[in-house]
């Protein structure tokens, strides 16, 4: 096996020097025959530069007469020739991927800003009454409750009581909401947008005749239900409470409210210091050890597995505890394992993700940290990560002793991987559950930082075949199914998924100019390329003069600077 990774390493570079030759064979066989086309028709093409200058030439006699006409030519024929330039760059070649970081992401920033017409809270006093909410499931999904809660409010008019925590989850955390979060942070940086209280006013619960109503809405509820049939009970009964409250908003709604979302979710909502501190303690130490690190989330604890439905190959044994464990959800339908694994519903495991990761080019020198609960399995089933990747770690060999007071407490546990997640140079799940989702969302706010999610549906049936192939067809497979699952800026579409892991209304892209618009300020072009075009001083240098040469000759093919087949770049 030693022989064949060595003959791999041969066999790579004679691949990359016949790719080469290739192309360049092509590309002469090509200029041939194009002369040669030439040559027999005896014509050559007319470029658009020569045709707008006939058209400007014609009307610039009319326009003696008409005295406007030319100079609004003029002007969109300008427009034609930047529009093509932007065709051509955003249609160039699949380039490498860098897959430690999305070149791409300079392009783009977070925008959660309110409005001019987005009016200040209404005042406890003035609001339409105090709305209750009970949050429900692990830390991430009760994410996702709090800051829909906050969006809820501001629909009703109504003053926000600070959410109450699952107590009752599978996980048994008794955690409240300040032990979680900075209530204080969370009340004040909110203050404009939505007033919120900690506890309804003794006064208000005196004068009640009745406690307060308590509902529990349909999932993805529409602002307008709210309205219909929330409002009216909260003006009449003055305090409502919305029990199990997860993802019972809508995706798709006004856009003020999505970037109200994004203020709650990626500034309001900040752990307490304890739970801060330890956070980025863990992150410097693991930096101390390198300079760059995947942070791995592996939900692969028994519960997830047996909601999921799929099988793993432990036998009798798994069949039977996972069995025993659903029964926990009586609503949940008999599924065929198969099908599921087909559909791409199952997550990864350990050694699947681990394949995945060599197979994109992560050697076995990279530092991994394993954000995970307690995995089925244990040692037995991380083993073959842990053989792939030797550099791994978890919180609990990172600081044993400092986290001993947070043991007892799966969300504050889960606060942690959070926070050593979220800095991480590289994130990767197995899974696409809920802190997944919140996490590639929060990363695509703060930069696009590079975001790996598992593209299970091709992945699952490549892993299953595996055994018939070799290593380099093995991985010039994950690399092409992978391709749109790297968190790149262009995965993300308005309407896509869920507003969490792609909140499209917050991420703006950056303008660019021309030099010589410098002087235009009313101009500004979005520029939005897929293709790779360097970093830093190289994007300076070299893209400034690529771009001009596209502006001068808007013929020429798309831009390339340098060979992008280095190491750390996923190419086909």
């Amino acid at each position: 096996m030693g022989g064949g990774g060595g003959g791999g390493g041969c066999g790579e570079m004679g691949i990359a020097k016949a790719w080469r030759y290739s192309t360049f064979s092509a590309k002469l066989a090509l200029e041939q025959q194009h002369k040669h086309v030439c040559w027999r028709s005896q014509k050559r093409p007319i470029s658009w530069s020569i045709i707008c200058g006939l058209m400007l030439f014609c009307l610039g006699l009319i326009s003696l007469f008409t005295g406007h006409v030319a100079s609004d030519l003029e002007w969109y024929s300008q427009r034609l020739v930047k529009r093509s330039l932007y065709s051509k760059l955003d249609m160039g070649r699949r380039a490498s991927i860098n897959i430690w970081k999305s070149e791409s992401s300079k392009f783009y920033y977070g925008c959660s800003k309110k409005g001019r017409h987005f009016a200040s809270a209404v005042r406890e006093k003035s609001s339409n009454g105090y709305l209750l909410i009970a949050a429900s499931g692990g830390l991430n999904q009760q994410r996702t409750g709090i800051t829909d809660a906050v969006v809820v409010a501001r629909i009703l008019n109504a003053t926000l009581v600070v959410p109450e925590l699952d107590h009752h989850s599978f996980w048994k955390d008794d955690s409240d909401f300040v032990n979680i979060f900075d209530v204080d942070w969370f009340i004040s940086s909110l203050a404009k947008d939505v007033t919120i209280v900690k506890r309804v006013p003794d006064k208000v619960m005196r004068s009640m005749e009745k406690p307060p109503y308590t509902m529990r809405v349909p999932r993805k509820s529409t602002p307008e239900y709210y309205l219909d049939q929330v409002l009216p009970i909260l003006l009449r009964r003055r305090v409502v409470q919305l029990t199990k409250f997860d993802y019972r908003l809508a995706n798709n709604i006004d856009e003020e409210l999505q970037k109200l979302r994004c203020r709650v979710n990626y500034h309001a909502l900040r752990f307490t210091k304890p739970i801060q501190e330890l956070g980025q303690k863990l992150v410097l130490r693991m930096r101390k050890m390198t300079n760059r690190f995947i942070a791995v989330h592996l939900r692969f604890e028994a519960d997830m597995l047996a909601f999921s439905g799929c099988y793993y190959g432990g036998g009798e044994k798994e069949r039977y505890e996972l069995g025993e464990i659903r029964k926990r959800w009586a609503t949940l339908p008999d599924l065929s394992p198969e099908g599921e694994r087909k559909r791409g519903k199952c997550p990864l495991t350990p050694h699947e993700v681990g394949l995945m990761l060599r197979a994109l080019g992560f050697g076995n020198e990279t530092y991994l940290y394993v954000a995970s609960g307690e995995i089925y399995g244990g040692e037995e089933t991380l083993q073959p990560l842990r053989e792939l990747f030797p550099n791994f770690y978890t919180k609990e060999m990172l600081a044993s002793e400092e986290l001993k007071p947070f043991l007892p407490y799966s969300s504050r546990l889960a606060a942690i991987d959070y926070i050593v997640s979220d800095e991480s140079d590289v994130f990767v799940t197995n899974n696409n559950g809920n802190m997944a989702k919140i996490l590639a969302g929060r990363r695509r706010y703060m930069g696009h930082k590079r975001t790996i999610r598992p593209n299970a549906k091709k992945l699952s049936a490549l892993f299953m075949a595996r055994n018939k192939m070799d290593w380099d067809t093995f991985a010039k497979k994950v690399k092409s199914y992978q391709r749109g699952f790297m968190g790149e800026p262009d995965e993300m579409r308005s309407g896509r998924g869920e507003f969490h892991e792609f909140p499209y209304s917050c991420v703006c892209h950056k303008p660019f100019k021309y030099p010589d618009d410098e002087n235009n300020n009313n101009e500004q072009v979005t520029l939005v390329s897929r293709a790779y075009i360097g970093s830093g001083s190289e994007w300076e240098n070299k893209g400034s003069n690529s771009l001009q040469r596209l502006k001068e000759n808007p013929g020429e093919g798309p831009v390339t600077l340098g060979d992008t087949n280095d190491d750390g770049f996923l190419a086909d």
